[in-house]
């Protein structure tokens, strides 16, 4: 085989494996939604429904729940994780980025629906993802917050760990409980770190 027929047939395998990728993040955008509404319980043929594909789809990528749980809420991570650099750049300031980078924050903790029961530190799953969640979000969180601190719009006080342990303590049960506002709660806490003379 020739030089120009290998170059075609990387260039074909590209945009097979960016649809593929791109199938899979449709997919687990689909399974995200419907854990938000019905919890992880949600019958497979709902994500399906929602996702446009039939359900031996999803079992020929997920052949267990837990393989979808824990791809749903990695996959979620990650759009966390990216957001924060964007909201910099596209925000009018690093306090805006940061109020709205912890809007993103708090709805992904209160729309996973029983997943923290599904991934108890007795699951052998939980280590990993708790520790891929710490790497990936606390450096983003960090990056936000110096941001902030640094324009002069936030008083230096808490260190990214603090805020995202406070963060996920105000939005424990918030989503069993419909009389309970987490944003809101949240949304006076950010509001506190303001410097007063920004005020």
């Amino acid at each position: 085989m020739n030089g120009s027929d290998d170059t075609a047939e990387q260039g074909a395998a590209r945009p097979r494996r960016a649809d593929a990728r791109r199938n899979q993040e449709t997919l687990l955008d689909a399974a995200a939604a419907v854990f938000a509404t019905s919890g992880v319980e949600a019958p497979v043929r709902d994500i399906a429904a929602r996702a446009g594909v039939g359900t031996a789809t999803i079992y020929r990528h997920f052949p267990t729940r837990a393989d979808l749980i824990v791809a749903v809420y990695r996959h979620q991570v990650e759009g966390c994780a990216e957001a924060g650099p964007a909201l910099l750049d596209e925000c009018p300031s690093p306090y805006v980025a940061l109020s709205r980078w912890i809007d993103l924050f708090v709805d992904f903790l209160v729309t996973k629906h029983g997943l923290a029961a599904v991934l108890q530190p007795d699951n052998t799953a939980f280590d990993t993802l708790h520790r891929y969640f710490i790497d990936r979000l606390l450096p983003v969180c960090a990056q936000l917050l110096d941001a902030a601190a640094e324009s002069g719009e936030i008083r230096p006080e808490l260190t990214a760990y603090q805020l995202m342990r406070g963060i996920g303590n105000l939005c424990i049960g918030a989503h069993n409980d419909p009389r309970y506002d987490a944003r809101r709660l949240v949304g006076t806490l950010v509001a506190g770190l303001r410097d007063p003379g920004r005020a």
